[in-house]
């Protein structure tokens, strides 16, 4: 790996490493306006390759372009070149994955849950209405404040729907239509998001696997139990959300934002008058459909991998690396 321990980006004083990945290092700085900040610049290799290279870019222009208080803000980039960078708001408490990693107990506090979720709910639900979809929520993408608010972050795989652009994700968060190799969309964008919802109230991912095969069928075929169930602490109609959000057929998964406001309902944040549309309450108010075994027949598996995202390595071990966070330091 060539060393961008050298590089240095004009206007920036670079404090130490927070990290290093495979395609890129991010150093904690301190800006021209006096910020901290997260400074994330691709390694010489990534500059020399067409879609690594291209990947940093699409991060760098919409990290930029995307303004909403619940995804990660971006403070300046340069896109392209030798002195490409992207300078990112900082998070000295980690990412969400972070956070997990130090329970012994995986499921959050009932409260703090919600309020993440409802927080991830609502970058969604922003960036859905700008007509994009984000393609890798997950625990490594979540940033947490200090008053426990937290940000989705990683917009490298991230495109517009009408523009089109690679469908990719991570085994353990992708919708089934990504399996089959079809394209993205905010319904599997909602997918990944039930996923986290079973994961921080439930205390583990609904769908396991000790291989990618395995991983897939179980996304295909299986149907977790009521999160309810698994968590009566859960609201009702937060756990119905979350089912929904799990559903095979992307038309029948809710809105991010329908989402949100049921989070927020049961938070007591959200009057009942402000739900939203007949068809979310309805489908609060009624058993599940089209989510259980008798809902539809599963597709056959298809054997073709959708490629993951930033990773290629890690789909072999299907497990996903709790390896370095562009956000805190690693002793």
């Amino acid at each position: 790996m060539s060393s961008d321990r050298d590089r240095v980006i004009p206007g920036f004083a670079m404090h130490r490493v927070l990290g290093r990945g495979n395609t890129s290092a991010v150093h904690l700085a301190i800006d021209p306006e006096g910020r901290k900040v997260a400074l994330k610049i691709p390694h010489e290799e990534t500059l020399r390759v067409q879609d690594a290279a291209e990947r940093f870019a699409n991060e760098v222009r919409l990290t930029l372009k995307f303004k909403h208080p619940r995804l990660v803000r971006g403070w300046a980039g340069t896109p392209h070149g030798q002195l490409a960078f992207l300078s990112l708001e900082y998070y000295p408490q980690g990412s969400l994955s972070d956070h997990l990693d130090q329970l012994l107990v995986r499921r959050l506090e009932l409260d703090h849950a919600l309020r993440i979720l409802a927080d991830v709910a609502s970058a969604l639900a922003y960036l859905h209405k700008q007509g994009a979809v984000h393609q890798d929520v997950k625990t490594h993408n979540v940033y947490l404040d200090d008053q426990g608010r937290a940000a989705l972050g990683d917009m490298g795989s991230t495109y517009f729907v009408a523009q089109g652009g690679k469908v990719s994700g991570s085994p353990y968060y992708m919708a089934p239509e990504i399996y089959h190799g079809e394209s993205s969309s905010s319904a599997s964008d909602v997918y990944s998001l039930g996923i986290l919802m079973y994961e921080l109230l439930g205390g583990d991912r609904p769908f396991n696997g000790s291989s990618y095969e395995e991983l897939m069928v179980s996304h295909l075929t299986r149907f977790p139990a009521s999160l309810s169930h698994i968590n009566p602490g859960v609201a009702r109609n937060v756990s119905k959300m979350a089912e929904l959000a799990l559903a095979k057929r992307p038309n029948d998964r809710p809105t991010a934002e329908a989402i949100r406001r049921e989070i927020l309902l049961s938070m007591g944040e959200l009057p009942s008058e402000e739900r939203g549309d007949d068809e979310v309450k309805k489908a609060i108010a009624e058993p599940v459909k089209n989510v259980g075994r008798h809902g539809l027949t599963p597709q056959r598996p298809v054997p073709r991998p959708v490629e993951p995202v930033a990773s290629a390595p890690g789909v072999e071990k299907v497990e996903e690396k709790r390896g370095w966070n562009p956000f805190k330091r690693r002793k």
